[in-house]
C-alpha cells in the first residue's frame, strides 16, 4: 500500500535517504582525478630523469596513482552523497557555497526552489534567516521528484518534532 499511514514507531527509526552526485558530476570528478595523475606521472618522470633515480619508481607511482583514481570512483559511485535526509534532519556535502551544511528539520521553515548564477537549486530557509542552497543539477534525481521527497522529509521531520521524537 503506497499511502498507508507511517506510525510513530516507523518515523522514529527510519532509515536516512541519500541523494547521490549526478553521473555527469562524477565523471568530471573522475576526470580531474586522471588529469591530476597523468600530472603527477609527468612529474614522477622528470624527477627519474634529473635525478638518475630507477626507473622502477615511475611504476610505483604510476599503480599507486591509478589505485587512488579507481579509489576515488568506486567512493563516488557507491558511497559519495550530495544530501542526507534522515529522521530528525539534513546534512549536504560536496557542495560548495551551500551554506548550512547541516540542520534539524524543526529549524526549517520553509522549502523554496531559486536560480542562483543561473542554476535551479532547492533552498531550505531556516527559522535564524541562515539558507542551505543545493543545486539540483548535481544530483543523480529528477529536480521535481527531489522537490516532493524533500517536502516529505521536512514535513515528516516536523511532524515528528511535534510528537516529541526530535
Amino acid at each position: 500500500m503506497l499511502n498507508r499511514p507511517v506510525s510513530h514507531h516507523e518515523e522514529s527509526t527510519a532509515e536516512p535517504v541519500d541523494y547521490r552526485l549526478a553521473p555527469a558530476v562524477a565523471a568530471r570528478l573522475m576526470g580531474l582525478g586522471l588529469v591530476g595523475l597523468a600530472v603527477l606521472v609527468f612529474v614522477a618522470t622528470l624527477v627519474v630523469a634529473v635525478t638518475g633515480l630507477p626507473a622502477d619508481l615511475l611504476v610505483v607511482v604510476l599503480v599507486l596513482g591509478l589505485a587512488a583514481v579507481l579509489s576515488l570512483g568506486w567512493w563516488l559511485r557507491s558511497r559519495a552523497y550530495v544530501v542526507r535526509c534522515g529522521p530528525t534532519g539534513y546534512r549536504v556535502r560536496l557542495v560548495r557555497g551551500a551554506g548550512v551544511t547541516e540542520a534539524r528539520w524543526s529549524l526549517v521553515e520553509d522549502a523554496v526552489t531559486v536560480t542562483r548564477h543561473g542554476v535551479a537549486c532547492v533552498e531550505l530557509r531556516l527559522k535564524d534567516g541562515r539558507r542551505t542552497t543545493i543545486p539540483v543539477t548535481v544530483l543523480a534525481i529528477d529536480r521535481e521528484q527531489f522537490v516532493r521527497e524533500l517536502q516529505v522529509h521536512l514535513q515528516r521531520g516536523q511532524r515528528l518534532r511535534r510528537l516529541g521524537g526530535g
